[in-house]
């Protein structure tokens, strides 16, 4: 066989990628392929044609493997997840593992809010409160697969008024993108009958060093962030803002996530952890820009995070305990990994001096976050 000089250059400027691709241990469509309520699941390999590869079931748009090359062109898988989709149903102990969240991301306080004088009861799933849109939120639900392509998916669902308790029939279409830059490029855009809230965002978790391999406290983190929402015993927003300066949540120079992670500190104490969400330094309201990065020396692999949000949840894992186990035979560790939720701010119906959420008849909500992927030079 004849191998021109091009094809020489291809190989070497995209490190053969594509043999690599072959030869990962990717998982089989039918460990996934069920019915739900009548709606077929099944998984969906993407291809970036620069190095990454992701699979995708539609059963809350989650995110099963991500695969990354590190500075020596080895491969890891870098998000928490299941090999099977009955794990996934049944949430082996771990719910939240790579899917989109909504309507509304994050926590709701005593699981109510009042809207145009009408006041909604919704699900009190969390000392209380509603998390992540409760217990049949968007993760919890089949979507309809409407396009896929080698390097994108699009998703949509439709989320019936009252669903949950929240007002309104509001219509979501959500697309997932692998680049030639090698960014995970998530769009949303959602339409509503009613005044509604909508918040959403995705929960994976990532450990650069590859899912199950150890903790992050290992990781640099920078957050561009000079603010906090400090929470209440039961991690509410007590609706302060308050200055990072002089604390463990200063991350606005790169710093090892372990470093403070168990300071006696009253934000930590509450939350174990990091489980907070920073108030990010926008240039531009809207716009696209970078908010956060996360690097792992070991591997060299880099983590940038994009969105147009105002704020990012950070989660590190502070309630995996290693009782479960994930993909390849490997627990989820304590503090194993790190999720970057971008979003709006947690409570926001009941905290009228947060950006609001509302959303009107008429209106188009949208959100774009990207996690660009690459190595450290």
């Amino acid at each position: 066989m004849k191998i021109s000089l091009y094809s020489i250059l291809l190989c070497f400027l995209f490190s053969c990628t594509t043999s690599v691709k072959e030869e990962l241990p990717l998982f089989k469509a039918e460990a996934f392929e069920t019915n739900i309520a009548g709606k077929q699941v099944s998984l969906y390999t993407l291809h970036s044609g620069n190095g990454l590869t992701m699979q995708v079931t539609n059963y809350g748009g989650r995110i099963v493997s991500l695969w990354v090359p590190d500075k020596d062109g080895k491969y890891e898988d870098v998000v928490f997840g299941f090999e099977s989709i009955d794990n996934y149903i049944n949430h082996q102990g771990e719910r939240y593992l790579g899917p989109v969240i909504g309507r509304y991301g994050n926590r709701i306080a005593n699981a109510k809010f009042e809207l145009d004088g009408v006041e909604y009861q919704l699900p009190a799933n969390d000392n209380g409160n509603t998390l992540h849109g409760g217990p049949q939120g968007f993760d919890d639900q089949v979507w309809t697969v409407d396009k896929v392509s080698d390097n994108s998916i699009q998703m949509s669902y439709t989320s019936p008024d009252g669903e949950e308790g929240f007002p309104g029939t509001v219509k979501t279409v959500m697309t997932y993108e692998l680049n030639m830059n090698n960014e995970f490029v998530i769009n949303y855009k959602s339409t509503t009958d009613k005044p509604t809230h909508i918040n959403l965002t995705n929960h994976s978790q990532f450990n650069l060093k590859g899912a199950g391999n150890g903790d992050i406290l290992d990781h640099m983190l920078t957050i561009n962030a000079s603010h906090i929402t400090p929470v209440d015993s039961v991690l509410i927003p007590t609706g302060e803002i308050t200055s990072v300066e002089g604390t463990p949540f200063d991350f606005r120079m790169a710093t090892l996530i372990g470093k403070r992670i168990d300071e006696d500190n009253v934000q930590l104490n509450k939350g174990k952890g990091y489980d907070h969400n920073w108030v990010v330094d926008k240039t531009e309201e809207n716009k696209v820009e970078l908010i956060a990065t996360v690097y792992e020396p070991q591997s060299g692999r880099v983590m940038e995070v994009l969105t147009d949000q105002p704020g990012v949840q950070i989660y590190t894992g502070n309630f995996f305990t290693g009782e479960v186990m994930g993909k390849y035979n490997k627990p989820l560790h304590h503090r194993g990994a790190i999720a970057l939720e971008v979003q709006k701010f947690p409570d926001t119906p009941n905290q009228p001096n947060f950006p609001t959420t509302r959303v009107n008849p008429g209106e188009v909500y949208t959100q774009t976050c990207i996690y660009k992927f690459s190595v450290a030079k």
